[in-house]
């Protein structure tokens, strides 16, 4: 009985300390509040750092004007992939900066997969007057495959490369990119390359939703850690662009990996650092451009697709998000606005808020300088929040409905649950 007595004792301090610890914090909320932006902060200035620019790798010949890193004999043959489902806006533009390039070793496969508009014949002029232009077309879609992971993976499959360069069509590249890129997968020895590029965002629609990528690289990812710890969760990957070793890629099981992932490149990334490979993540901005969607609606469904199974399809962690989201940026903008329309009762500036404002903005504008937005940007960064927000909140609705679509293609509304298997690695 003394030992039961001594149990119940010790269970009751436990909970009445739980309690009491919960009880200081919302005691200390504000406080606790500020504490955490300041982290942030402190998190986006070592990304400054940490966040290396893919410019400071230099070049690989000295006719490039830049430092030499790597002999012209020991280059390695690059495959640039590049999956095209109705890009008939974009193809063109990117595929021809990607034939620019100042690299002698490399090749350019692109898959037209089932595309209904001009896409295939604007590839079919470029292909007759540029030989290392091949293009492919797209198989069958499988039923337990997601179209863009399996033109991926097609192409993959015809790659001759020792690296393998996944681009959206989207994008548009630097003369010198290749060069920069392949000497900064050397000088990290990286088995996985990632990074971001210069998100274009031209619309009002698109600049109240593209900066949120931008903020969560350099806010959320602590990179001087995430380059040295194994933990899969501290990694990111930008589908945009993707350079594997041709070995780690196969590895790693490659999209038939991930194939109802639709966060493909976050899934791809976690594998990489979990099957012990090296990955690391570096600004693109200096020789990578793209303009991901067109307009609000687009930018809504684009990110829509991701943003639901980014969060493992699990209601109770969009709660979580929401809820932490708005009490650290929007009610402390509440606060301060209420305070200066003279809707609350307090008779002083509410000064936690205001800090936590000051803290808020600072991080947004070092976020703009950063990504190479405009930084009066940074005041909008309530309406950015909130957007997300609500496309967080429809991608769920669309998910569990099953009602999710992207380029006319239905997405799975729930996540995979058999294992992946077949249509992986090639022989050899």
């Amino acid at each position: 009985m003394l030992r039961g007595d001594i149990v119940v004792d010790l269970l009751a301090s436990g909970f009445r300390g739980v309690l009491s610890f919960f009880l200081w914090l919302w005691a200390s909320r504000d406080q606790l509040r500020v504490a955490i932006l300041g982290v942030t902060l402190l998190v986006a200035l070592s990304n400054l750092y940490f966040f290396k620019r893919i410019e400071r790798y230099g070049g690989l010949s000295e006719e490039d004007g830049e430092r030499c890193t790597v002999r012209e004999d020991d280059l390695p043959f690059v495959s640039v992939l590049v999956p095209a489902r109705n890009e008939e806006r974009n193809i063109e533009t990117c595929v021809t900066s990607l034939l620019e390039q100042r690299y002698p070793r490399f090749e350019v496969l692109v898959l037209d997969d089932d595309s209904s508009d001009e896409t295939p014949g604007i590839l079919s002029r470029l292909e007759r007057s540029c030989p290392r232009l091949r293009v492919l077309h797209g198989q069958t879609l499988p039923d337990d495959w997601l179209g863009k992971h399996w033109a991926c993976h097609q192409l993959a499959l015809a790659a001759q490369g020792d690296l393998l360069l996944f681009v959206d069509a989207d994008t548009c590249h630097h003369p010198l990119m290749l060069r920069a890129a392949v000497a900064a997968q050397a000088s990290e020895e990286s088995d996985l390359l990632t990074g971001l590029p210069r998100e274009e965002a031209v619309t009002l629609g698109e600049r109240l939703v593209i900066p949120i990528i931008g903020w969560a690289a350099l806010v959320l990812l602590p990179l001087g850690l995430a380059h040295r710890v194994k933990n899969a969760l501290l990694s990111m990957g930008i589908g945009q662009f993707m350079l594997f070793r041709r070995a780690a890629f196969w590895a790693l099981g490659g999209f038939a990996a991930v194939r109802q992932d639709p966060v493909d490149d976050m899934a791809l990334a976690r594998r990489t650092k979990s099957s012990g490979l090296r990955w690391r993540f570096i600004d693109l901005s200096g020789r990578v451009s793209c303009r991901m969607y067109q307009g609000f609606r687009g930018a809504a469904d684009g990110l829509g697709k991701s943003v639901f199974p980014a969060l493992g399809h699990r209601l109770a962690v969009l709660a979580v998000l929401f809820v932490l989201l708005v009490w650290l940026y929007l009610a402390p903008v509440g606060a301060c606005g209420g305070w200066l329309l003279g809707l609350t009762s307090r008779g002083g500036v509410p000064f936690w808020a205001g800090v936590a404002l000051g803290l808020s903005l600072a991080t947004w504008a070092l976020v703009m300088w950063r990504t190479k937005q405009p930084l009066a940007w940074a005041l909008t960064y309530p309406l950015i929040i909130g957007s997300i927000l609500g496309i967080a909140v429809r991608s769920a609705y669309l998910f569990r409905r099953g009602r999710a679509s992207w380029k006319g293609r239905t997405l799975p509304g729930l996540p995979d649950e058999t294992p992946s298997g077949g249509a992986g690695r090639p022989n050899g």
